[in-house]
């Protein structure tokens, strides 16, 4: 429950371009209160969390690379955790979190349904939390927010639902170098073919999060979901501070998706990414249409950029997480997200 004193105290970890942004956008939340920061990279630790993250003025918190000196000995009521894309990855830090008393939100995408790959982890951060009496969410804009949560409202105004097709077309080039080699940008052609096998180039971390979140509010079994990742050739140069993309290679991945229903399609997203898309004509947005009882035809240009998106889909979640009935919960669990009271 909120505090007293009406401030929410929490700790972060992962001080990245998200997790960074997260502390920035807190210092304009007079509900919430950063007591806490783990980092295990060299140059952050040891410092004042607010240079740390671009900050003019210190937070009088020093940045520990141990988690163990912060989580437990810390008086705080959640972790924002910004640390990696995967349920398995994250899994250890948010049992860490869990045993020593605190409720979590993670911007892994996979944790936005952690059941659609890792269902072990997902059962055993369930029983953990609620043995705890604590809450576990993932969220972000997307997934978490464009691609399921959204559309999940959306289909409140349908009588019956019959098929939901979903596109978010975005711009990559304000990302840095690891989310460039992730999504294929600078390869060329058979580079990518080669990526894509051998598990380096992932495209979209998040469409089966995104389907069986869907289809487990709107009470659909889903039988199976088929991937497709293709190469977006480049016809003209491209360039960002982190990679340079001359004709002929490849300026990012056009990932697809289709959730089936026996032998139905039921749900089929497209998520294309790719280095400045105006260059060759390209709009970005967010786009969904479902057909139902009414149709539904809804879209949103340009795209919401993804790194403002999740950082405040993370944060405004603070309140509603702490409140929650403990356990392993999406954002179909929990009220419509809404921005939280900051400067007017």
């Amino acid at each position: 429950m909120m505090r007293a004193m009406g401030k929410l105290r929490v700790i972060h970890w992962g001080l990245g371009a998200m997790g960074g942004g997260m502390v920035r956008l807190m210092q304009e939340k007079p509900s919430l209160e950063s007591v806490g920061a783990i980092d295990t990279d060299p140059n952050k630790a040891g410092r004042d969390l607010g240079p740390v993250v671009g900050l003019q003025g210190e937070l009088g918190i020093k940045v520990s690379s141990q988690p163990g000196e912060v989580l437990g000995k810390t008086d705080a009521d959640l972790l924002l955790l910004a640390t990696s894309s995967f349920t398995r990855e994250v899994f250890p830090q948010i049992k860490q979190a869990l045993e020593a008393g605190l409720n979590v939100i993670t911007i892994a995408e996979e944790m936005a349904f952690p059941w659609a790959n890792e269902p072990k982890f997902a059962d055993e951060l369930d029983r953990l939390a609620k043995a705890k009496g604590l809450t576990v969410l993932g969220t972000g804009i997307n997934p978490g927010f464009i691609l399921d949560t959204l559309i999940i409202a959306l289909t409140g105004a349908c009588e019956w639902v019959e098929k939901i097709r979903a596109a978010r077309i975005n711009d990559l080039s304000p990302f840095g170098a690891t989310v460039m080699r992730t999504q294929g940008v600078g390869t060329t052609p058979e580079q990518f073919t080669a990526g894509v096998e051998a598990g380096s180039i992932v495209g979209h971390v998040g469409f089966p999060e995104s389907m069986h979140l869907i289809a487990s509010a709107l009470g659909w079994k889903l039988d199976r979901i088929e991937q497709v990742k293709e190469p977006i050739i480049s016809n003209v140069y491209r360039e960002t501070p982190v990679v340079k993309v001359e004709p002929g290679m490849v300026a990012g991945c056009r990932h697809t998706a289709k959730a089936y229903v026996g032998d139905k399609v039921v749900m089929e997203f497209e998520h294309p990414q790719q280095i400045h898309p105006h260059l060759e004509g390209v709009e970005t947005g967010d786009y969904v249409w479902i057909e139902g009882r009414p149709n539904f035809n809804v879209s949103n240009k340009p795209e919401c950029p993804g790194g403002i998106g999740t950082i405040a889909m993370a944060v405004n979640m603070i309140p509603a997480v702490v409140d929650a009935r403990p356990g392993m919960l999406t954002m179909a669990d929990l009220p419509l997200p809404r921005s939280l009271k900051g400067r007017m």
